[in-house]
């Protein structure tokens, strides 16, 4: 396999308390840390491990974003990506308009597989890689947990919710990862500095040519409801009537 190529999404990091503007338009992302999707870092760890077996020549890194995202591809060059892609826009871009543009970005690269992460912790779609695979016409391996190259197929162990299924799919094909896939490297100080030197093509958006307006549209962005405190009950009569005041049996 020559190429892999590995979508990243730029996210507010994990670890941060999401905070909702006053207007209840979005969330706080000015002076926020900002990292990449964490599934999508399993999906780049993935590519990682399959080219150093030697089962594909190099990793192309690919994210959709501003100028800032420059700093996840970064990132993803200093954990050992090869080279990175930006495909630059100030607009929001929902998971029909990624997949659009990452099918271009497929068709410019060749690539023998594409690796995603399951989800983005920002949105929660769990839709574009179904998209882009529907959009390719190649087969896809949504949530896997286990991944093995056999030649021309790919074997893929996914979790449902049932268990674990395994399917072979043949490449190239669009997988996305599950939290149990790998556990991502971390990217040491000389990782970092030649990151730098490593190639990252930016590309407007504009110049692909496709339509990337949005189909959804944010109305408004609240804070949930503060939880109530529990209750504790000595016994299970205490439990029934507290159930009964609280409305939940008859």
């Amino acid at each position: 396999m020559e190429t892999i190529l590995v979508g990243l999404k730029r996210v507010i990091d994990y670890n941060v308390r999401i905070r909702v503007k006053p207007d209840n338009s979005g969330v706080v992302t000015d002076g926020v840390k900002m990292s990449i999707n964490p599934f999508d870092e399993i999906a780049l760890e993935e590519a990682l491990r399959i080219r150093e077996r030697g089962e594909a020549n190099e990793v192309v890194t690919v994210t959709i974003g501003t100028g800032d995202a420059q700093q996840q591809l970064r990132t993803g060059l200093a954990m050992g990506a090869d080279r990175a892609i930006l495909v630059e826009t100030d607009d929001d871009i929902d998971p029909p308009a990624a997949a659009r543009i990452l099918l271009k970005i497929i068709e410019k690269e060749n690539p023998g597989l594409v690796l995603l992460g399951k989800q983005a912790i920002d949105d929660d779609n769990s839709q574009t890689g179904q998209m882009l695979a529907a959009l390719w016409g190649r087969p896809q391996a949504t949530f896997a947990s286990k991944l093995k190259l056999q030649g021309d197929t790919a074997l893929v162990t996914r979790e449902i919710d049932a268990g674990l299924e395994t399917i072979e799919i043949d490449l190239p094909a669009v997988v996305t990862s599950d939290l149990r896939l790998n556990e991502p490297r971390y990217v040491k100080l000389p990782d970092i500095m030649k990151a730098k030197k490593k190639p990252l093509e930016t590309i407007p958006l504009t110049e692909l040519g496709i339509d990337a307006t949005a189909c959804l549209q944010t109305v408004s962005v609240e804070t949930p409801p503060v939880r109530a405190k529990g209750v504790r009950v000595t016994d299970v009569d205490a439990l029934i009537a507290a159930l009964k005041d609280k409305g939940l049996l008859n």
